[in-house]
């Protein structure tokens, strides 16, 4: 365990994270994700995982240490549900509580259709797969700068 860090963050995440460069993509899954097969194609090249929690869960300890990126629009993007892309589950409401908590305030997720969510998804830095059961439970957060003191 360690002060002030999440303790589902083990160190395979955290080293990831840590490791990440501005601009950077991460993908955070759920279990029906092919998240094998895509994080062998990042540039990570390896598949992270935080089981037994919700993707909510999952976006909420990473968030806590990891800043979204603020030169862009959209620092965060969701799966678009199959033949009803402005339809928002449950799942994904749960995710944007977390992202506008860790944000202070509203900061709309945008969207990307399945498909090239997988394209988008081999050129991220790593995947982070979830214990999460709901469908489009998946998204891609884009690392934002720390600034000096």
């Amino acid at each position: 365990m360690l002060k002030s860090i999440d303790p589902i963050l083990n160190a395979d995440v955290l080293y990831a994270l840590r490791a990440m460069g501005h601009g950077d993509e991460l993908v955070v899954c759920d279990t029906n994700f092919p998240a094998d097969s895509v994080a062998r194609q990042t540039v990570l090249g390896r598949l992270l995982r935080i089981d037994n929690v919700t993707v909510g869960r999952a976006a909420r300890a990473i968030l806590s240490v990891l800043p979204l990126d603020s030169f862009v629009d959209k620092p965060a993007l969701r799966m678009e549900t199959v033949g009803q892309p402005d339809e928002i589950p449950p799942v994904q409401i749960e995710v944007q509580s977390e992202i506008d908590a860790a944000q202070g305030g509203p900061s709309p997720m945008g969207s990307i259709e399945r498909l090239a969510f997988y394209e988008r998804a081999k050129k991220s830095y790593c995947v982070i797969q979830t214990g999460e059961r709901r469908f489009y439970g998946c998204f891609v957060f884009k690392k934002g700068v720390i600034a000096p003191d």
